[in-house]
């Protein structure tokens, strides 16, 4: 194990520290400035999260900001060749930065340079996080669903909103019964099959669609495993399945915490389409989680039709980096931000990017995914 790297801030004295290296005591500071800086309970911010990648990933490392001697703030991040840092769990994380307490300021490239880093990545920054926002490249809607006033009041927005979504999912559901068989769902499932179910059925529809298959990354597959077996309040992992005549037929794994459900790895068996079993899966989570003190649903960045009809607001991310210029910033600058650059292109031109997930589906077709 590396030892523990001191160094300093302006005012303040740095430990970087490996995640597991935090303690029962560190963990403890780590919620109480999350729950003093007002920021929402988001699961992939709790300590658990980063413990958890630790495990999975052996660049995780904590930097723990004190000041005469007690922590004000921790910084979760990994380290990479070169110094290139990257938001931890970066690729699978829909929240991202730094857990600071209230009035605590940081210049971004003193921080990584006292972690040794020569530059920070990230791609679901949440809102707030002040040192990182203004080396973003690009602003992102976050939708989420609010059903902290519950299911019943949720449900009457809906209608007013998206009527003609909500009567054709409870139609499908009712085909699904008279088809298939008798409809069951379970919010948190302790069933390794429908787990095992999902992962297949996510890896087949990133290969389908031309996406790079994260089950096929191993420290990922670990990382949901290790989740699902947290009994964290604030962090740990939640599997819901629709069953139809006792087979799955719908999944989602996610992550929460009190009040926050991260919508993470939702997948369904393509053989029931016709009957949108991931839709109708999706609003049985709603009504189990508001029934659960669930008050959020973080549908995460990134455009889809369904998100469209379910969400109440738009929360706000940010992709983007922190580059020191050093020889591995410049390293950093010149893989990523030339293909981000194509991609923000793309992304703001909608008919190109419908041709674009064309493509794509249809080279994930060719490679017979």
């Amino acid at each position: 194990m590396p030892k523990t790297q001191e160094a300093e801030l302006p005012g303040k004295r740095v430990l970087v520290l490996r995640p597991d290296e935090l303690g029962p005591n560190g963990q403890k500071m780590w919620r109480e400035i999350r729950t003093e800086s007002g920021a929402p309970a988001n699961p992939f911010l709790d300590s658990v999260f980063t413990v958890a990648v630790g495990q999975v990933r052996r660049g995780a490392r904590v930097a723990v900001l004190q000041d005469d001697g007690s922590p004000v703030g921790f910084f979760p991040y990994e380290a990479g060749v070169l110094g290139r840092g990257r938001a931890i769990g970066l690729g699978v994380s829909d929240s991202q930065g730094a857990v600071l307490r209230p009035g605590i300021r940081l210049d971004a490239r003193r921080l990584l340079r006292v972690c040794g880093l020569s530059s920070f990545e990230f791609d679901n920054l949440e809102a707030g996080q002040g040192a990182f926002v203004p080396h973003a490249a690009e602003e992102l809607a976050s939708p989420v669903v609010d059903i902290g006033e519950g299911f019943e009041a949720y449900t009457r927005r809906l209608r007013a909103q998206s009527p003609g979504f909500l009567r054709q999912t409870l139609a499908k559901e009712r085909k699904l019964v008279r088809q298939v068989g008798e409809v069951r769902f379970v919010y948190d499932a302790r069933d390794a099959g429908a787990l095992r179910a999902l992962m297949e059925w996510k890896s087949a529809q990133y290969r389908r669609t031309g996406r790079r298959d994260r089950f096929a990354q191993e420290w990922i597959t670990r990382l949901v495993e290790l989740l699902g077996e947290s009994e964290e309040p604030e962090c740990r992992g939640v599997l819901s399945v629709l069953y139809a005549a006792d087979r799955p037929v719908a999944a989602h794994f996610g992550l929460r915490s009190r009040t926050v459900l991260s919508w993470w790895f939702p997948a369904y068996d393509r053989a029931y389409a016709k009957y949108s079993p991931g839709l109708v899966l999706q609003l049985k989570m709603l009504e189990a989680a508001a029934a659960d003190g669930v008050e959020t649903l973080d549908l995460g960045s990134g455009p889809a039709r369904y998100k469209e009809s379910l969400k109440t607001r738009d929360l706000r991310v940010y992709e983007g980096a922190v580059v020191r210029a050093v020889p591995g910033g410049a390293v950093h600058w010149l893989g990523r931000e030339p293909a981000r650059a194509a991609r923000r292109f793309v992304r703001n031109r909608p008919r190109l990017a419908g041709a674009a997930a064309r493509t794509l589906e249809e080279l994930g077709r060719l490679r017979g995914g």
